[in-house]
This record gives structure tokens, C-alpha cells and sequence, in this order.
């Protein structure tokens, strides 16, 4: 499953996301997952996509909760889900405070309360349920019916979730989480434990636990590793994924990249199942050149097609 980020120069960005979502299906590739940026709308984006291209899931990985009220993001996700015909899935996550706040200019409520009551509001609206919510950081009173035609079946709703209390809200209230950044021996130690008991205590099914990995199938290392660097440094400055990077003992998020041949990425992409990961989405597959983007997306599909 590759994640869709938007290259620089793009004359639409949704005509080239239908086009790669095309290339996606064709692979084999079961399922595309859009990001949110300041530009682009990743429930709209996903939408389209699974629109036009009928054969593979769509999801966003992932949308913050803040600022869009629960309201707001189900309406939205239940048309996708309408437009897709059920092959939408939806992302969420709690987002950097730092970045919020400055982007919004709004307070950012405390995550973790805002995080469970944001499940508990959202979660009957995805059912189209007209249930109200009253929180510390959230009032939610639907006026009138909220239920969408075609909506069917409910939307699928994963946390990126990754610090132990974020873990154990997406275990009690979702359906699994998509950790960014979080090595083998994290999913495995770390992740994987604590999500799936807290679901186990809530009486859930077992969560998903899609690992998102950087990936790029290159024979040129030295130029992609100096892409990953480029674009992964981001990351260092935020604690949650600082905190995901340490676990696993490495020095800078690029260290968590896989980068190599076929070989050398497929090996390191089923560490990730031998830990306990459900699935996998390839990330950053395009910061280096288009034909390394190509041979990653291939090397996805094969995969795919062998699991």
C-alpha cells in the first residue's frame, strides 16, 4: 500500500492522483493512503480516487482531529465511503500542538482526553447515528438525521497512535492505528502489546497495526538516502516521533528509512510482520526519482500479491 504525496510543479494534483491511483490498481496494489498537508483535502482527494479507480481502498493516514469537529469529518467521510461504494477508511490523528496552534491560531485541547472523546463523538456519527456528546473539549448535538445514503458499509476508523495513552484510546474506541516511524522492534514491544490489550479489555476485535515505512527500491543509495534525509528531518523536531525513533535505537528518523534494492527493502518491510504489523503502507516513495518510485510501487504489488 503506498501513501500519495504531491509532487512539486503539478498542473492537478487530482488528475495526477487518479493517474498513480491507476498505476496503484494495476500493480496490485489493494489500497492508497492520502495525507493531509495545508494544501490538498485528503477526504476529497480519497474520494475521487476511489471513485475513478474501482478496485482499490482509499484512506486517509492521517487527517488531525483539530480543529474539524466530529461532525464535520463524518459528513465528509461518509460521502467518500458513498462515493467509493465502501472502500473508504479513515485516518485520523492528533496532530504536533506546536504546528496546530500556529497554523489556526486556536488553543490545542490536551490530546488524550481530546483524543477519547473525539472516538466517542465521531464514532456513532460514522454509524449515522444522531447520538449527542457532551466532553471537557468537545460538545457534539447533531440537528436532524445524519445518516448518508450509500455510506455502507461503517467506516473503518484507525488512530495514528503511538504513545502508550494514545495506544490504549485507540484500542478501546478504533480499529487499530497506522504508527509512523516505529521500528520492527517498537511495533513488536511496544505498539502491538498495548493496542491490542487495551482492545481485548474493551471486548474489540483484534486491532490492525498498519506500519507506515519509509521505502525507496534505488541502486543510487547515496542520493535517496540524501532525499530521505532531507525530508525526514521534519520529524526530529517533534517529540512523539522522537520518542517512536529512540525506542527503536536509532539517531535520526532517516535511520528508519529502508533504502536499497528489491532484496534489501523486501527483507526489511516483513521485519515488520514478523512483528506483529497487519499490514504495511510505503511511504515517501517519490522524494528521490521517478523510476525508484516505480520499482518501489512494483516491489509493493509483488508483495501484495504473495502475502
Amino acid at each position: 500500500m503506498p501513501a500519495f504525496a504531491p509532487e512539486e510543479n503539478l498542473k492537478n494534483v487530482v488528475d495526477r492522483a487518479v493517474e498513480l491511483g491507476r498505476e496503484a490498481e494495476h500493480l496490485g496494489i489493494d489500497a492508497v493512503w492520502f495525507n493531509q498537508p495545508a494544501t490538498h483535502d485528503a477526504v476529497v482527494l480519497a474520494a475521487v480516487v476511489g471513485r475513478e479507480v474501482p478496485r482499490i481502498s482509499v484512506g486517509t493516514a492521517v487527517v488531525p482531529m483539530h480543529p474539524r469537529h466530529p461532525q464535520l469529518l463524518a459528513s465528509a467521510a461518509k460521502t467518500a465511503q458513498a462515493a467509493t461504494h465502501g472502500r473508504f477508511q479513515l485516518g485520523i490523528g492528533l496532530g504536533a500542538p506546536d504546528l496546530l496552534t500556529h497554523a489556526y491560531g486556536l488553543p490545542y485541547p490536551p490530546p488524550i482526553t481530546h483524543l477519547r472523546e473525539y472516538l466517542g463523538a465521531i464514532r456513532p456519527l460514522l454509524a449515522g447515528d444522531v447520538t449527542p456528546y457532551e466532553g471537557a473539549t468537545l460538545t457534539s448535538h447533531p440537528v436532524g438525521p445524519t445518516a448518508v445514503a450509500g455510506a455502507e458499509p461503517e467506516i473503518p476508523l484507525i488512530v495514528g497512535a503511538m504513545g502508550p495513552q494514545a495506544l490504549r484510546v485507540a484500542g478501546e474506541l478504533a480499529d487499530g492505528t497506522m504508527p509512523f516511524l516505529a521500528g520492527p522492534r517498537t511495533i513488536e514491544e511496544h505498539i502491538v502489546p498495548r493496542i491490542t490489550e487495551a482492545a481485548a479489555r474493551a471486548g474489540r476485535p483484534a486491532p490492525r497495526v498498519i506500519a507506515s515505512v519509509p521505502a525507496i527500491v534505488t541502486d543510487d543509495i547515496d542520493q535517496a538516502r540524501a532525499a530521505a534525509i532531507a525530508h525526514l528531518a521534519f520529524y526530529d523536531s517533534i517529540p512523539s516521533y522522537r520518542r517512536v525513533r529512540d525506542m527503536e535505537g536509532a539517531h535520526r528518523a532517516v535511520d528508519l528509512a529502508l533504502i536499497g534494492d528489491e532484496a534489501t527493502v523486501a527483507a526489511g518491510l516483513r521485519r515488520y510482520i514478523e512483528a506483529g504489523a497487519t499490514e504495511i503502507t510505503v511511504a515517501y516513495t517519490d522524494i528521490a526519482r521517478e523510476e525508484d518510485r516505480r520499482r518501489t510501487w512494483q516491489l509493493a504489488g509483488e508483495l501484495r500479491r504473495a502475502a
